[in-house]
C-alpha cells in the first residue's frame, strides 16, 4: 500500500539529508532497515501511538536550535568508580573517554564493527528492532538502524568490577545526533550500564538488549538537564530463562522526550523491570511508550512510571503487556502516575492488558492527582514551610520509581539530583 502523501514527502526529505554507512558485516541489516523506513514512512499524528506527541520535529530534514545548557553541577554519576565512553554530539570522543578495556566484558565501536566482515554483533544489530516492529510499528527505530554510524558494541562475559558509563555531551546549538548500541550478556554474567547527558540539540537512540539464560543486566538512564533538547530513544530488550533486566529512566527538563521500550520475556522464569521517574516544568512534554510481551512460562514484569508535571508541562504514558497463549503463571504489574502541582498541566495515559493465558495475575493503573492535602498539612503544622513540605511529598510520590534501582548508592545519587532540581524551582 502506497504511504500518504504528507508522510512519503517527509520521509523522503529525511533521508535526502542523510547518508547510509556502507560495507563491513551491518551492511545487510543496515539496507533491512532503511527499507522498513521506506514502507512505514515516518510517524505523523496520525499514527495511532503518536496521537499523544507531536513528532515533527524528530523528523524534520534539520535539527532545531538548542541552547547549551551552563552550570556548575556536577556530572550525573561524576562520584561513581566507573568506566567512561564519552560521545559529543554523538561522536566517540577517545580523549575524554577511558581505554575501552575491563575484565568480564568486551567493548568494541560501532563504527570500527563496520569494517569487519564476522563480528557477534551481527546476531543482535537490527534484528531485535526489527522484532519490535510488530505489531506497533516504530520508524525512527528503523531510522537509526539504517544510518547511525557510531555506538558501542558490548559483550558481557564475566561480571565486570565496576559500571560502564555511557556519557553524552551536548556542545552545538544544533547538532543531530543518532547512535545505535548493542548489548549481549552470556550466562550467569551480570553488568551495569549508566547513561547520562543531554547527547545533542536533537538525539535519536537505539539500545538493543540480548540478555542470555542466567544473565543479569541493570540499566540506569539520566537524560540532561539542557532545556530546549529533543530525544527519541529506543530500548529492545529480549530475555532468556531465569535472567534479570531492570531499568530505570530519570528525565528533568527537555522541550520533547519520547522513550520507547520493546521487552521480549523469551525464557522460563525470566524477570523484566521498567521504570521511569520525571519532573517538568513549563514547555515540557514528556512521552514513555511501553510494550512487554510474555512468551514463557512463570515470568515477572513490573512497569512504574511517576511523572511530576507543573507550569503547562504535559506527560504520556502507553503502556502494554501481551500475554501470550502457554505464558502460564505470569506476574505483571504496571502503574503509571503523574502529581500535578497546579492546574495548568496535564498527564495522558493509554495503559493496556492482552492476555491469552487463563493462569495469570496482571494488573494495571493509572491516576492523576495534586499534592495530598492532609498531609501537607500535617507537615506545615509540624513546622515545615510550605514549600519545603511540597517538596518532601513530591520525593514520596517518586520513590517508588526510584526504590526499582538496585544500586543503593546510585539511587541515593538520583535523589541527590531530584531533591537539587526542586530547590531550585521553589
Amino acid at each position: 500500500m502506497a504511504l500518504p502523501e504528507l508522510k512519503q514527502s517527509a520521509t523522503e526529505a529525511r533521508l535526502a539529508t542523510m547518508e547510509l554507512p556502507t560495507g563491513g558485516c551491518l551492511k545487510a541489516a543496515r539496507q533491512a532497515a532503511l527499507s522498513r523506513v521506506q514502507t512505514m514512512g515516518l510517524p505523523t499524528r496520525r499514527d495511532e501511538y503518536w496521537k499523544y506527541t507531536r513528532p515533527e520535529t524528530l523528523v524534520s530534514a534539520e535539527a532545531n536550535t538548542a541552547a547549551v545548557f551552563d552550570h556548575d553541577e556536577a556530572p550525573m554519576f561524576d562520584g561513581q568508580d566507573r568506566l567512561k565512553i564519552v560521545f559529543v554530539d554523538g561522536v566517540f570522543d577517545a580523549e575524554a573517554s577511558d581505554e575501552l578495556a575491563l575484565e568480564g566484558v568486551q567493548i568494541d565501536r560501532i563504527e570500527d564493527i563496520c569494517c569487519k566482515d564476522i563480528h557477534w554483533a551481527k546476531d543482535v544489530y537490527g534484528v531485535l528492532e526489527a522484532r519490535g516492529q510488530s505489531p506497533v510499528e516504530r520508524p525512527l527505530a528503523a531510522l537509526n538502524t539504517a544510518f547511525a554510524a557510531d555506538g558501542v558494541a558490548i559483550h558481557v562475559t564475566g561480571t565486570p568490577s565496576k559500571p560502564i558509563n555511557l556519557i553524552y555531551i551536548h556542545a552545538e546549538e544544533q547538532s543531530d545526533a543518532i547512535l545505535h548500541h548493542v548489548i549481549r550478556v552470556e550466562p550467569g554474567a551480570e553488568a551495569t550500564i549508566l547513561e547520562n547527558g543531554p547527547a545533542a540539540s536533537r538525539f535519536n537512540k537505539c539500545v538493543e538488549i540480548d540478555v542470555a539464560d542466567t544473565g543479569k543486566l541493570h540499566l540506569v538512564r539520566a537524560q540532561g538537564r539542557d532545556h530546549e533538547r529533543r530525544a527519541a530513544t529506543h530500548l529492545f530488550a529480549r530475555l532468556g530463562a531465569e535472567s534479570v533486566f531492570k531499568s530505570f529512566t530519570l528525565t528533568v527538563n527537555g522541550v520533547l522526550t519520547r522513550n520507547e521500550a520493546v521487552i521480549e520475556l523469551t525464557g522460563d522464569d525470566a524477570i523484566a523491570h521498567i521504570a521511569g521517574a520525571c519532573v517538568g516544568d513549563g514547555e515540557f512534554h514528556h512521552d514513555d511508550t511501553v510494550f512487554i510481551t510474555h512468551d514463557a512460562v512463570n515470568c515477572e514484569s513490573r512497569q512504574v512510571f511517576k511523572k511530576v508535571l507543573r507550569n503547562g508541562a504535559t506527560g504520556v504514558f502507553q503502556g502494554k503487556i501481551l500475554v501470550k497463549d502457554g505464558a502460564q503463571k505470569t506476574d505483571g504489574y504496571q502503574i503509571s502516575q503523574s502529581l500535578m502541582l497546579d492546574e495548568d498541566s496535564q498527564f495522558l495515559a493509554k495503559p493496556e492488558l492482552e492476555i491469552y493465558a487463563d493462569d495469570v495475575a496482571c494488573s494495571h493503573g493509572s491516576t492523576s492527582g495534586a499534592i495530598d492535602e492532609n498531609a501537607l498539612f500535617y507537615l506545615r503544622a509540624r513546622g515545615v514551610p510550605k514549600e519545603l513540605a511540597t517538596d518532601l511529598l513530591t520525593l514520596s510520590f517518586l520513590a517508588e520509581a526510584v526504590e526499582e534501582i538496585e544500586s543503593a548508592e546510585i539511587a541515593e545519587d538520583i535523589n541527590a539530583r531530584l531533591e537539587g532540581w526542586l530547590a531550585r524551582r521553589r
